[in-house]
């Protein structure tokens, strides 16, 4: 999505898609906690009224910005599978794709932590953080994770894991990347240098492929 300055008149049809290309930028700059509805009226040059004619509010809008950021999360994933050499072996294929497919993910985090953080952040139908209510209807599932589960499915067909621990290996290896992303972002891993940051994220990939071999 374009960025759409703030400093111009808004002159098309399409407000509501303009507002979420500013929403997005916001969540860019700053992560989930930047994207407010009038601040990205502001930046499209049209009232806040206007906004609300197409979003009821901050949490409508930011449940719209974090379905655009796990879109472009595991765009960015499926475009690091796709730079991942083949290999005549399938069972070493399979686990290429596996983890070229963690290290996109990761490097999405990396590169993007604004949009991110808003690919899981979580707000209630009035915009605020918080739990959500209990009888919210269910999300449709986060694209990234089926690409993993999609991965290891892929190794059980050339032969490993066994099909009873998919599942659980699935949400095994979506752990890990997620909870080394979150370490490099905001805890003390945010610190090592890139060279040291690398090596962690290889040896944790080579540990969730490893892991898959073991189940």
């Amino acid at each position: 999505m374009a960025a759409i300055s703030g400093g111009k008149t808004y002159h098309h049809g399409d407000l509501r898609n303009a507002l979420i290309c500013a929403a997005v930028d916001l969540a860019t700059e700053g992560g989930p906690e930047r994207v407010v509805l009038r601040e990205a009226a502001r930046r499209v040059g049209v009232s806040p009224t206007a906004a609300y004619r197409h979003f009821d509010g901050r949490g409508e809008l930011l449940r719209t910005v974090r379905t655009h950021a796990r879109s472009v999360l595991a765009d960015a994933m499926e475009r690091a599978a796709g730079r991942e050499p083949g290999a005549d072996d399938p069972v070493l294929a399979a686990e290429r794709r596996l983890a070229a497919l963690c290290r996109g993910y990761v490097g999405f985090a990396v590169d993007q932590p604004g949009l991110y953080r808003a690919a899981f952040c979580v707000a209630r139908p009035d915009g605020t953080a918080g739990p959500l209510p209990e009888r919210q209807v269910p999300e449709p599932e986060i694209r990234a994770f089926t690409l993993l589960r999609d991965a290891l499915e892929g190794l059980a067909r050339a032969g490993a894991p066994r099909p009873a621990a998919r599942q659980a290996a699935g949400a095994a290896a979506w752990s890990a990347v997620h909870g080394l992303s979150l370490l490099l972002l905001e805890g003390p891993l945010r610190r090592l240098p890139a060279q040291r940051r690398n090596a962690v994220v290889e040896s944790t990939l080579a540990m969730v492929v490893s892991g898959t071999r073991a189940l």
